[in-house]
C-alpha cells in the first residue's frame, strides 16, 4: 500500500506543477479556454484523444472484451473510421474557419457561421453543452470512486471526491492549457500501459491459439464477430451500436476545442497519423486485455461478472494484479487514473467557456472586462464541477448495478448528438441555415433519452434498439431533420 500512495503522490504533484506552470500563461479568456491558439501539435494530438478516450477505454473497453469477446473490436473499427473521418475530412476545415470567425467556443463558432446578427444557436448550444457535459463528468467522477475502491480499497465515495480535488486544482489553476499538458502527460501513460500489459500476459500464455483454444472452451461465441445471438437483425444491430460510438469523434466540443487551439491548419496534418495510430493501438490493446483476461481468470460455466466485477470492469485490475510486480502494479494505477482525469479537466473547462463566454458575456453582460470574466471563469469551473460531484453521488445510489460503459456512453453520446451533426453540416453543406442547426441540436439532444428511455423498454422492437443503443438512431435523426427544417427554411448561402 505505501507503495501505491507515494506512487500517486508523485503522479498527482506532476498534475499540480503542470496546473500550476500553465497557470503563469493565463492571461486573458482565450489562454483559459483555448490556451491562445498557440498548442503544438504534439500535445493537441495527444489531448484530443486522451479526452476522446476517458475512463471507459480502460475499465469499459477492457470489459466489453471480457464480456462479448472479439465482437467488442467492432468498437475498435468504428472508433478508427471516426477519428479518421474527423482529422482528414473535418479538422483543417473547421481550424480554418474557427480562425477567420476569432471563435474560441463551439457556440462562438455556430454564431459566426450563420450570421443572423441573433442569439438564439448560442444561448441554444451553451444550453445543451453545459446539461450533457455535466452528466459527462459526473460519469467519469462515478468512474474515479470504483478505481480507487477497486484499487486501493478505498471508500468510493472518498476516491471520488479525493479524485474530484485534484483535477479541479490543476483545472482552476491554469485552465486549458493544463488540460492539455496533463493530457499530454496522461495519454502516453495510458499508450504505454494498454501496449505493456498484453505483452506480459503473452509471455505467461505461450500462443495466440492456446488462448482461441480457451477462449472456445469457456464460450464459443466468444469468437464470434456476430456476437452470441442467432438473429441476425440483432447481430446487425449489436454490431452497429459497437461501431457507431466512433460517431462521437465528429464534431464533440471537447475534442474540437483541441482543433481550434492548435498553431495553424498545418499542425493538423502533422498530428493527424499520430491520431490515428494511437486510436489503432490502444483500442485494440484494451479489447486484446479483455480477451486475455477471461482466458486466463474465468473457466466453463463461470459467470465472469463473480471474478472481474460487474460487467468485467475490474479485468485490468485482476490482470496487473497477477502479472505485475507491485511497484508496476502502482504505476497502472495512475495510468487509469490518467484515462478518467483527461477527459474530466477537458469537459468541465468546456462547460465553463460555455457559461461564462457564451451565455454571461455573449447575452448578459457584453461590457465585463476581461480580468473580471476570467476571475468569474474559474468560479464557474468550480461550481459545475461541484455540481457533476453531486450528480455522480446521486447516481451512485440510486442506480448501484450501473456500469461505467454504459454510464459514460450515455453521456458521451448526448454531446455527440446535439453537436456532431449540425458541424457536419455546417462545415459541408451551404444550404444549411440557423433554423436547422437548431433543429438538429434539439432533435439530438431529446433523443437521447427518447430511445432510452422510451424505445428501449418496448417489448418486441426495444431489444434491437438497446444493442443499436443510442447514438445511432439520434444522430440520423437529427441530421433529417437539419436537412429537412433548412430545405423550408432557406437562407442565403454562407461561407463554406
Amino acid at each position: 500500500m505505501v507503495t501505491k500512495i507515494v506512487v500517486l503522490a508523485i503522479y498527482f504533484s506532476i498534475l499540480l506543477l503542470i496546473g500550476w506552470l500553465a497557470s503563469r500563461k493565463v492571461k486573458g479568456m482565450q489562454d483559459y479556454y483555448v490556451g491562445g491558439k498557440n498548442v503544438g501539435y504534439w500535445a493537441a494530438t495527444f489531448s484530443a484523444r486522451a479526452t476522446g478516450e476517458s475512463a471507459w477505454l480502460l475499465l469499459g473497453l477492457t470489459g466489453m472484451g471480457a464480456m462479448v469477446g472479439v465482437s467488442a473490436y467492432w468498437v475498435v473499427v468504428g472508433e478508427v473510421l471516426g477519428v479518421a473521418g474527423s482529422w482528414f475530412l473535418m479538422a483543417k476545415k473547421f481550424k480554418t474557419q474557427t480562425d477567420q470567425y476569432g471563435s474560441i467556443t463551439i457556440p462562438d463558432f455556430l454564431e459566426d457561421h450563420f450570421k443572423t446578427g441573433k442569439q438564439t444557436i448560442r444561448k441554444v448550444a451553451a444550453i445543451a453543452l453545459s446539461l450533457f457535459v455535466v452528466i459527462f463528468v459526473s460519469s467519469q467522477i462515478d468512474a474515479t470512486g470504483k478505481a480507487f475502491e477497486s484499487l486501493l480499497n478505498v471508500n468510493y465515495y472518498t476516491g471520488a471526491i479525493i479524485g474530484f480535488v485534484i483535477v479541479i486544482a490543476y483545472s482552476y489553476l491554469g485552465g486549458f492549457l493544463a488540460a492539455v499538458w496533463s493530457d499530454f502527460f496522461q495519454g502516453i501513460l495510458m499508450l504505454i500501459g494498454l501496449v505493456v500489459l498484453p505483452i506480459v500476459a503473452f509471455q505467461t500464455i505461450g500462443s495466440i491459439d492456446e488462448v482461441s483454444i480457451g477462449l472456445s472452451n469457456i464460450d464459443p461465441n466468444l469468437l464470434s464477430l456476430f456476437g452470441d445471438t442467432s438473429d441476425p437483425w440483432i447481430a446487425v444491430a449489436t454490431i452497429l451500436g459497437f461501431a457507431m460510438i466512433g460517431l462521437g469523434f465528429l464534431g464533440s466540443p471537447q475534442i474540437y476545442v483541441r482543433f481550434m487551439s492548435m498553431k495553424s491548419p498545418a499542425e493538423i496534418d502533422k498530428g493527424k497519423w499520430i491520431a490515428i495510430a494511437f486510436t489503432i493501438i490502444t483500442d485494440s490493446a484494451a479489447v486484446t486485455i479483455g480477451l486475455l483476461g477471461r482466458y486466463l481468470h474465468t473457466k466453463f460455466g463461470q459467470d465472469p461478472e463473480m471474478v472481474l466485477g460487474t460487467a468485467a470492469e475490474n479485468v485490468i485490475i485482476v490482470m496487473m494484479d497477477n502479472l505485475l510486480p507491485l511497484t508496476l502494479v502502482a504505476v497502472y494505477i495512475a495510468v487509469i487514473l490518467s484515462a478518467i482525469m483527461s477527459t474530466i479537466d477537458s469537459l468541465i473547462i468546456v462547460a465553463s467557456s460555455a457559461i461564462t463566454r457564451d451565455l454571461y458575456q455573449k447575452v448578459m453582460n457584453p461590457n465585463i472586462e476581461i480580468e473580471q470574466l476570467t476571475k468569474l471563469s474559474k468560479i464557474v469551473t468550480l461550481l459545475l464541477a461541484c455540481l457533476a460531484l453531486v450528480l455522480a453521488m446521486s447516481v451512485a445510489v440510486l442506480s448501484p448495478e450501473r456500469t461505467i460503459f454504459w454510464f459514460i456512453i450515455f453521456g458521451w453520446s448526448g454531446i455527440a448528438a446535439t453537436f456532431c451533426p449540425v458541424i457536419i453540416l455546417s462545415l459541408f453543406w451551404k444550404g444549411y441555415t440557423e433554423k436547422g442547426a437548431i433543429s438538429s441540436m434539439v432533435v439530438g439532444f431529446l433523443c437521447i433519452p427518447f430511445f432510452k428511455f422510451v424505445i428501449q423498454p418496448i417489448d418486441g422492437i426495444g431489444v434491437y434498439f438497446e444493442k443499436l443503443d443510442v447514438l445511432f438512431p439520434s444522430f440520423i435523426l437529427s441530421m433529417l431533420v437539419g436537412y429537412i427544417v433548412s430545405k423550408f427554411s432557406p437562407s442565403k448561402p454562407l461561407f463554406c
